[in-house]
């Protein structure tokens, strides 16, 4: 599609340009379309193609019921679900230096399933691939080379030597994100100084539909299932400890693996090609500007441990999406101040509570002195006696 020069308009030429084709990006495009605001979504790159003969994503996502809410509003769910999409209903959770344990199973909060794990691939090519039957203008590729912010519009200036005129201005373009840094809003956090390594792995049992994660002293170890009966490995290590488990040979990788997992699923007998990415905590100051609001990595990253990232970034659309739409049908500017604000506000508190409480909880599993390590599987065993407060705990991870 040919972009007509902003000067050749009269108001701004779209409701929406949501900036970054990643998952979050790609399904508030989606959202937007689909509650009636036209739409624009501009990527750098297009994703790869997902297709069932090829091997499994490296980067998988665990999806809470709230995210499957919201696909299947934006009537993608069922193709993602059906190509390749693991549901599992157990979590069992444990330490490794005083064994104190903590089970959460789907059937004790009258539930089926606590959620699904799904290559990142599937969930956003599904998406892009809804994009333009839902009237989703899809610019790619094209980058995003400033922006100004005008009384009635945003005006994007695109690196192509093409503008568009736009009312609101979502970014969803990533941890870095140009477009935030764009707009003057500062981040604060802190570097783990920790790598995540990924592989997908065979194992002597079956996984069961169960995720299995292990606090080591070095970091959380995550065996997640798929659907083809392998299991991801999500293996939090610092820096050192991640480099020297990436230049192991095969057979050490899979002897280390085992002894990391305690062996819940027996040997580990096969990997992938195991890859790495850095861990950070990060929350923008705000999520919003003058026409201006931040989306998923570019408004929030937190640590991988409790698998909530993509999660978090598909409330934030869900959040914007209500939060246009009541401001629409009560006759407002949708690019008000007071509307962006109400959705700034609402999902900053909200990640926030959960950003801090993740890394609070890589903390408290850091701690290796005798008399914390007991206290810390007193306080385990202790919560996963009282029933009430780990149904709270379940049904926020949820989304409920």
């Amino acid at each position: 599609m040919r972009i007509v020069p902003t000067t050749q308009r009269r108001g701004p030429a779209l409701d929406v340009a949501v900036v970054g084709g990643g998952m979050v990006g790609a399904a508030a495009a989606l959202a937007l379309s689909r509650a009636g605001f036209s739409t624009a979504l501009l990527e750098a790159h297009p994703p790869s193609a997902w297709h069932a003969r090829d091997e499994v994503d490296l980067r998988v996502v665990g999806l809470a019921p709230s995210s499957i809410v919201l696909l299947e509003e934006l009537g993608v769910w069922p193709s993602i679900r059906d190509a390749r999409a693991c549901p599992y209903a157990h979590m069992h959770v444990w330490d490794a230096e005083n064994g104190a344990a903590i089970d959460f199973d789907a059937a004790d909060e009258g539930r089926d399933l606590l959620g699904y794990i799904v290559e990142n691939n599937l969930v956003q090519w599904t998406l892009w691939q809804s994009l333009e039957a839902a009237g989703v203008q899809r610019l790619c590729p094209v980058t995003v080379k400033d922006f100004e912010t005008r009384a009635d519009r945003v005006v994007l200036e695109l690196a192509e030597g093409e503008s568009l005129a736009v009312c609101v201005l979502i970014a969803a373009d990533g941890a870095s994100s140009p477009l935030r840094e764009r707009a003057s809003i500062a981040t604060r956090g802190r570097d783990y100084g920790q790598r995540a390594i990924v592989a997908h792995v065979t194992t002597e049992r079956e996984h069961a539909r169960t995720a299995w994660q292990r606090f080591l002293p070095t970091g959380p170890f995550a065996l997640l299932p798929l659907a083809d009966g392998r299991s991801s490995v999500v293996w939090s290590l610092p820096e050192a400890e991640a480099r020297r488990v990436q230049s192991l040979d095969d057979a050490a990788f899979l002897n280390e693996l085992g002894i990391a997992s305690d062996f819940r699923l027996g040997r580990i007998t096969a990997a992938t090609p195991r890859a790495a990415f850095p861990l950070r905590l990060q929350l923008a100051n705000t999520y919003q500007a003058d026409r201006f609001v931040l989306l998923g990595d570019a408004a929030h990253t937190v640590h991988p441990l409790a698998g909530q990232g993509v999660n978090l970034g598909l409330r934030d659309v869900a959040e914007l999406r209500d939060t246009l739409v009541a401001a629409r049908d009560e006759g407002r500017d949708i690019a008000g101040a007071h509307v962006l604000r109400r959705y700034a506000r609402r999902r900053r508190s909200a990640d926030t509570l959960d950003a801090y409480g993740f890394d609070a909880l890589a903390r408290i599993y850091a701690w290796q002195s005798l008399p914390l390590t007991v206290a810390r599987g007193l306080g385990m065993r202790m919560l996963d006696r009282l029933t009430p407060l780990k149904r709270r705990i379940a049904a926020h991870a949820a989304g409920l």
